[in-house]
């Protein structure tokens, strides 16, 4: 198996890579990571280095990928130093709304475009991205969090186009949206103080989680948001 693990020097990213060194041995691993180095306790995979936010890097790093059987794009971004979630309107600023979509949604769609023939093959293959639950329009029941919320509304459906043009294209592609619960990351762990210790998973725990769920797709579910545990989540 080929698999491409974009944003994998994260949190969630690093348990993917080592959820696959540890279950899929023989496995060719291609992982991005941007700034420092990446983690010194993966020495089956190949790391690049990647700004997801940059067309042209994108373009770069897929250029010379082999035939691709999973991507998982793990990378995103919740606040940043200066801003944090929206509680009303008027914390709304255009450059952390803006910032939010490029990193969470439009690399989706440009790796959509340049994996594209590396996943002409003819075997079963999965092109998933961590979501988050909070993106689902039908389920916003508390508001706030403006930008995140729309930024990963904005990728949901971008995976949800794309699995009806790569339907027609790549019927062997399962493209999927997957929600990782509430883990205890760098991005999460302003916001965690009051979630249950039991309904907080570690990054190991979120990745096994979501990576049973991808190993049990076909590309007749491609289209769908998925929940850690298998429960399909509303858009």
């Amino acid at each position: 198996m080929n698999a491409v693990i974009i944003g994998g020097s994260g949190g969630i990213g690093q348990a993917f890579v080592h959820y696959l060194e540890s279950n899929k041995p023989g496995s060719r691993i291609i992982a991005s990571f941007n700034r420092g180095q990446p983690p010194v306790d993966t020495r089956h995979t190949e790391w690049r280095r990647l700004d997801i936010t940059r067309q042209d890097e994108i373009e770069r790093f897929c250029a010379d990928l082999p035939e691709v059987d999973l991507c998982i794009n793990a990378a995103g971004m919740l606040h940043n130093a200066q801003f944090s979630p929206e509680k009303s309107t008027r914390q709304i600023d255009a450059g952390y709304f803006l910032e939010s979509m490029a990193v969470n949604a439009m690399p989706t769609l440009l790796l959509a475009r340049y994996l594209e023939p590396h996943l002409k093959h003819k075997r079963p293959a999965v092109f998933a991205t961590v979501s988050a639950r909070v993106g689902s329009i039908e389920e916003n029941y508390l508001g706030g969090w403006y930008s995140y919320r729309a930024s990963k509304a904005a990728l949901n459906m971008i995976l949800k186009t794309l699995s009806i043009e790569w339907k027609r294209k790549l019927p062997q592609v399962c493209v999927a949206a997957l929600h990782p619960g509430t883990t205890d990351t760098r991005l999460s762990k302003p916001f965690s103080k009051n979630v249950k210790p039991d309904h907080l998973f570690t990054t190991e725990q979120s990745a096994g989680y979501m990576m049973q769920v991808v190993e049990q797709l076909t590309p007749q579910q491609t289209g769908r948001f998925w929940s850690f545990d298998g429960e399909p989540l509303p858009w």
